[in-house]
């Protein structure tokens, strides 16, 4: 099986090796586009990619062995299908052939250095996910799926208080309809883009712009919430218990909005989390503070635990921040955790402190107690004084599956 890139240019910016695969292969898997470009070459089967593509690449697989050559825009590897393939091929059957990428004509355009430069794919994902990348003087090179998606990324910058950032549209780069324009998020009024083009986005922030910091314990203010939200000071701790690890899988049990699951998201992008929240209003806030915080990947179950929890993909660590009373609960999580999976409780009430207590002394772990004062002020109008006013105190368990 042989995977070759392909760009604008079409054959002219092939070379000697990728010619002759595209010409032996029996079968030459494509998207429309892809063929065209390389249709001179074809000598076997031209076969466009189907929908859903997960059919494809079934497809392309039950061919292993034969000569098989797989089309894909520039460098494979740049979230394209050889990133697909590459999870059921060994190297050692796999001959692959990578074409300039998108990222790499783009930053050759602007002359940006791809190391300092933010790299996305927005290709049949939300825009949202540019969010937690506006970054005050980041640079994002964004891929997108559509000729609708720059003027929609201009809009979600004016929303978010980006309005005064440098945006560049860089369409159907290197062949011979490649056009590149810029202007202002604010000013954005380009008409006829093509299907085919790469955002750049040089970030400017405004006074009222919503910066994600990039720290655990952002500003509860920045949340949705109706008093139900896991405070920024203890949030922060809690994320340092849960321990993110790359590629793991959070259970934000009791969710209410969201808090503690979207920053588990925020410190990776290979992690995923699973908000379970009974409330339907709790649950729809959740989904909005995921996307304002641009990790709309985050999955969202409306139901009730623990029977819900039965069946689901096993975490890697578990947070409950609501309902740990409820019985069978604790039994349930710590059955489900992988090895060496992460279980935090937070307790605020007596009760639940007690069932901290007694579940630390049944299985061990560690346990924490966390007391929260801040100044505010005190006095009337004449009298302007500031005073510590304490928070509920809250112990904290964390317990590490053997």
């Amino acid at each position: 099986m042989s995977i070759v890139g392909i760009g604008e240019e079409g054959i002219d910016g092939l070379g000697e090796l990728a010619r002759g695969l595209i010409e032996s292969a029996e079968i030459v898997f494509g998207g429309s586009r892809h063929l065209a470009l390389a249709a001179p070459l074809i000598r076997g089967i031209a076969r466009a990619w189907s929908s859903p593509f997960d059919e494809s690449a079934a497809e392309v697989l039950a061919h292993r062995g034969r000569p098989v050559c797989v089309l894909a825009s520039g460098d494979p590897f740049q979230h394209g299908i050889g990133s697909v393939l590459a999870r059921h091929v060994a190297p050692d059957e796999t001959i692959a052939v990578p074409a300039v990428s998108a990222f790499s004509l783009a930053a050759s355009r602007l002359l940006w250095p791809l190391p300092q430069t933010t790299l996305l794919s927005l290709c049949g994902r939300p825009l949202d996910f540019i969010r937690q990348h506006l970054q005050p003087g980041a640079r994002i090179l964004a891929l997108t799926s559509g000729a609708s998606a720059p003027a929609a990324i201009a809009e979600l910058l004016c929303a978010a208080g980006f309005g005064e950032s440098h945006i560049t549209v860089l369409e159907a780069l290197g062949g011979p309809r490649e056009r590149v324009r810029s202007t202002r998020a604010s000013a954005f009024n380009f008409d006829l883009v093509a299907a085919l083009n790469t955002v750049a986005v040089e970030v400017v922030a405004n006074a009222t712009a919503r910066i994600v910091s990039r720290a655990a314990g952002r500003a509860d203010e920045l949340f949705e919430h109706d008093g139900q939200i896991t405070k920024r000071e203890i949030r922060a701790v809690t994320l340092s218990a849960l321990a993110p690890g790359r590629g793991e899988h959070l259970w934000d049990v009791g969710a209410g909005s969201g808090s503690v699951a979207i920053e588990w998201l925020l410190a990776d992008p290979s992690l995923s989390a699973l908000a379970i929240e009974c409330r339907s209003d709790r649950a729809a806030r959740i989904r909005r503070n995921a996307a304002a915080f641009g990790v709309p990947n985050l999955q969202v179950l409306e139901a009730h635990a623990p029977q819900a929890l039965e069946g689901l993909k096993p975490p890697d660590a578990v947070f409950i921040g609501g309902g740990a009373a409820t019985p069978g609960m604790i039994e349930t999580v710590q059955a489900a955790l992988r090895n060496n999976g992460r279980l935090v409780i937070n307790a605020v009430t007596l009760e639940t402190e007690a069932l901290l207590l007694n579940a630390h002394a049944q299985h061990g772990g560690t346990l924490l107690r966390m007391e929260i004062q801040r100044a505010s002020p005190i006095g009337g109008e004449a009298v302007r004084s500031l005073s510590w006013r304490p928070a509920l105190p809250i112990t904290q368990w964390t317990w590490v599956k053997p």
